[in-house]
C-alpha cells in the first residue's frame, strides 16, 4: 500500500473529515503537520509527540543533506529508524530552503547551485537530485523539486518560476517513479512505496496557478500541494490564491498547503477544504515566549504572570497546563532555562493539534446531523 484517501464527511463549505492511509501510518485529516527540520521537532522529544497526538510530521531535505546527509540516514535504515519515529512522515523538496538562500544561489534549468548557509561549500540541487535525496531519507511523502515565487514579484517573474516548476516537476516525476524502489523501506510484493506529490505555483496570479495546477493534475501525482505562501504576501491574498486552486485539484486526492499558519488560520484552511498543513510558527513561537491560548496569544515573559499561579491556558488539558503556572514558565524564560523552550513548544503544538481534532469533530457531528 503507497496511498489510499478516503473521505468520511463533507461540508457544504467543502471542508473533508478523511483518513489518509500512508505506509507507516493512518492519518486523520484536515491534519496540522509539526516540522521536524533537522531530525527533529525542535525541543520536543518524539514520545511527547506521540502522547500529543501527533500522526505525521516534516522532515528538511536541505537540512538533512547538508547534516548528516542523506546518504548516511539511508545507510542507517532511512529518516524514520534514525530518528525513532514509527509514524507518518514528510519531506520538503529543498526548493524553499534554496529559495530562502538568495544572494548564495544562481538558479538555471538544469537546476540551483548555492552555496550552504553552514560552511559555504558549493552544492547543487536538481530534480533528480533532490528526489534522490528524499528517497534515500525514506519519508511517506516526498515533494517535487520546485522554483518558490517571491512576494512582490512582477508577472514576468512569476512566468518563469512557473516554466522552471513545471519543467522540474515533470522530471522530478519521471526521476522519483524509476528509483522509487531505492526507499529503504520498499516492498514490491506488498506496494508499499514512497509517494510524490507535486506543488502548486504561479505568485499571485490566479491565471498562472490554475494553469500549473491543471497541467500537474494531468501528470497524475499522489497528491497536490499549494506552495510559494505565506512569503510576506497580505493573509486575504493568501486566502484568494487556496480559494481558487483548491476546486481544481483531484477530490480524491489529498490536497496540502504548505507553510501555514496562525491558529485562526489553519482552521479556517481546513473548513475550506485543505487536507494538510504545516509550519514552523507554534515551535518558533515558543522559542520566543510567545503561547497560544484559547483567551489569545500570551507573552509568558511579561511581568504580569510573575506571580500568576493559574496554567497558560484554563481550557487546555495539554501536559503542560495541567501541571505548570504561567509564573514558572516565566521564570524559566527569564532564567534562560532549556527547558522553557520544550515546555512552551509542547503548549503551542498541543494547541495547534487540539483545532484539527475540534474541527474534525465538527466535521463528523454535522455530516451526522445532516443525515437524521
Amino acid at each position: 500500500m503507497s496511498l489510499s484517501f478516503d473521505v468520511i464527511a463533507e461540508t457544504a463549505a467543502g471542508g473533508r473529515r478523511a483518513q489518509l492511509h500512508l505506509p507507516h501510518r493512518t492519518v486523520q485529516t484536515p491534519v496540522f503537520m509539526p516540522v521536524g527540520t533537522a531530525g527533529s521537532v525542535k525541543a520536543v522529544p518524539q514520545n511527547v509527540l506521540e502522547e500529543l497526538g501527533a500522526e505525521i510530521i516534516l522532515g528538511n531535505t536541505y537540512h538533512l543533506y547538508l547534516r548528516p546527509g542523506h546518504e548516511a540516514i539511508a545507510r542507517m535504515g532511512g529518516l524514520h529508524k534514525f530518528i525513532s519515529w514509527p509514524r507518518a512522515m514528510l519531506t520538503d523538496s529543498g526548493g524553499f530552503q534554496v529559495f530562502s538562500l538568495a544572494k548564495l544561489r544562481k538558479v538555471t534549468d538544469d537546476g540551483v547551485k548555492f552555496r550552504s548557509h553552514l560552511d559555504g561549500s558549493s552544492h547543487f540541487f536538481s530534480p533528480e537530485h533532490s528526489m534522490d535525496v528524499q528517497i534515500a531519507l525514506g519519508a511517506d511523502i516526498a515533494m517535487a523539486f520546485d522554483e518558490c515565487t517571491e512576494y512582490p514579484a512582477e508577472r514576468r517573474r512569476a512566468e518563469e518560476s512557473l516554466r522552471l516548476t513545471m519543467a522540474w516537476a515533470e522530471r522530478s516525476l519521471t526521476h522519483h517513479r524509476e528509483n522509487r524502489h531505492k526507499t529503504p523501506w520498499f516492498d514490491a510484493n506488498t506496494g508499499r512505496r514512497q509517494n510524490l506529490f507535486g506543488i502548486v505555483q504561479g505568485g499571485m496570479y490566479t491565471d498562472l496557478r490554475k494553469q500549473c495546477a491543471e497541467r500537474l493534475v494531468a501528470m497524475d501525482f499522489d497528491g497536490y500541494a499549494i506552495g510559494g505562501l505565506s512569503v510576506g504576501e497580505p493573509r486575504e491574498l493568501t486566502l484568494e490564491m487556496i480559494q481558487e486552486v483548491l476546486p481544481l485539484l483531484p477530490k480524491d486526492k489529498p490536497r496540502y498547503v504548505m507553510g501555514v499558519g496562525y491558529p485562526d488560520e489553519i482552521e479556517q484552511y481546513a473548513k475550506l477544504g485543505v487536507d494538510m498543513m504545516d509550519c514552523v510558527l507554534p515551535t518558533r513561537a515558543a522559542r520566543h515566549a510567545l503561547l497560544f491560548t484559547s483567551e489569545g496569544r500570551v507573552n509568558i515573559k511579561n511581568k504580569q504572570y510573575a506571580e500568576d499561579q493559574g496554567p497558560v491556558d484554563p481550557n487546555c488539558d495539554c501536559p503542560v497546563c495541567q501541571r505548570y503556572t504561567r509564573a514558572y514558565l516565566r521564570h524559566l524564560m527569564q532564567a534562560g532555562e532549556p527547558l522553557a523552550a520544550t515546555l512552551n513548544s509542547i503548549h503551542n503544538l498541543a494547541y495547534y493539534l487540539n483545532i484539527m481534532k475540534r474541527v474534525r469533530a465538527g466535521m463528523e457531528a454535522g455530516s451526522a446531523a445532516e443525515t437524521v
